[in-house]
């Protein structure tokens, strides 16, 4: 089993900090969820460092988010990959902001730039509201069955230079040819949620599904669902999809910083929740739409510490708004927590903090070592 470490190229001007950082603000002007900034652009000086931290600190991935009102991840992951040796970018991708053919042509452009460090995370869309911003007005479940069509058109792109037609229930076209084929014959394909068409599609169709930070006994349970749906596809099992899990550590030297420091965020979290520059959605108390947020809810309702030093007020305080449950501790405590969801099975582990860069910068220094040294000993491909 091969475990990496990710995390998530977030708004592409958070500066950077000491202590367990993930991004960094641009220059002295930080925008994150605990301190954003209206309007703050693209910082391209900023963005080249962030990335060069992450090659630097021993990360193995970066996501680059959607949304409908944010940055273009292609164009930050082209970046990306520009400036970096061994990062690679996740780019996110909904199925209704691209024809198919087109992203075949464009995740296959920046693969073949990258000497063929591109994965690509679909997004079926969890709130019909932040969907229909952009036109799209499908359903949950047409959602999903749309996203099963263009994971395949994808496939047979990748597959062969040879013209094709497809005549489905959501594209159609004919004498389709893709000149631009991926450095390794392929690109991962990434699908993540908690809903049974998410286990049904991911299990049978990606290289990876993403999970976000739940308890231990609800992380296997989840594991357990989507090994059962790749069964049912007729994968064998050393092709099942590779499971990535997310979480917010929040880290200082000893626990009682560590607990102080995470307290701080809360407060800080708090006061930004209604701010539409610190995150995907205005926290507003309503119940999402989506069933991971769900999920997390609902678990936050049982306590706020699960297992070793899982947090949850990050969830209540954020309405589960995207992946939002913490880690806290010393460094040891992150180690042995994430080494945890290894022996589950877990084999990508997403870390990003609330004061990115600063974050990402810690976690390569005292998280990922650690992490690499126990595996080592252990016997576990790093």
């Amino acid at each position: 089993m091969t475990v990496t470490v990710t995390v998530r190229a977030e708004h592409p001007n958070t500066p950077l900090h000491h202590a367990g950082r993930v991004h960094q603000r641009y220059l002295c002007q930080p925008s994150t969820e605990i301190a954003p900034i209206p309007g703050a652009p693209v910082d391209p000086d900023f963005l080249v460092r962030y990335a060069r931290a992450l090659d630097d600190g021993g990360f193995d991935y970066t996501l680059c988010p959607y949304n409908s009102s944010a940055f273009d991840p292609f164009s930050i992951a082209a970046t990306i990959a520009a400036v970096t040796k061994r990062v690679k970018p996740i780019i996110a991708l909904r199925p209704n902001t691209m024809y198919p053919t087109v992203a075949a042509k464009q995740l296959a452009t920046i693969d073949q730039l990258s000497r063929g460090r591109v994965v690509v995370h679909f997004i079926a869309g969890g709130s019909d509201q932040e969907q229909a911003r952009e036109g799209d007005f499908l359903d949950k479940n047409e959602r999903y069955a749309r996203l099963e069509e263009y994971i395949k058109i994808l496939r047979r792109a990748w597959s062969s230079s040879e013209p094709f037609d497809w005549d489905g229930k959501y594209y159609q076209f004919k004498n389709f040819s893709n000149g631009v084929l991926p450095v390794n014959g392929t690109i991962l394909v990434s699908v993540g949620g908690s809903s049974d068409e998410a286990y049904r599609i991911g299990g049978a169709l990606a290289d990876i599904f993403g999970l976000w930070g739940e308890p231990l006994k609800e992380t296997k349970e989840q594991i357990d669902r989507i090994y059962a749906a790749a069964d049912s596809a007729g994968r064998p099992v050393n092709d099942r999809p590779r499971i990535w899990v997310t979480f917010r550590p929040i880290i200082a030297e000893t626990e009682e910083l560590a607990w102080a420091k995470a307290h701080r965020t809360l407060e800080l979290l708090d006061m930004n929740k209604f701010n539409p520059f610190a995150g995907k959605a205005p926290a507003n108390g309503t119940t999402p739409q989506n069933v991971g947020s769900q999920r997390l809810l609902d678990i936050a309702k049982r306590g706020d510490v699960h297992d070793r030093a899982l947090w949850f007020p990050t969830v209540t305080f954020t309405n589960a708004r995207g992946a939002s449950t913490a880690l806290v501790g010393s460094p040891q405590t992150i180690i042995d927590s994430i080494l945890d969801y290894v022996k589950l099975g877990c084999e990508l582990i997403s870390i990003r903090g609330y004061d990115n860069f600063n974050d990402a910068v810690d976690y390569g220094r005292y998280v990922i070592p650690g992490v690499h040294a126990k595996l080592t000993e252990t016997g576990v491909e790093n």
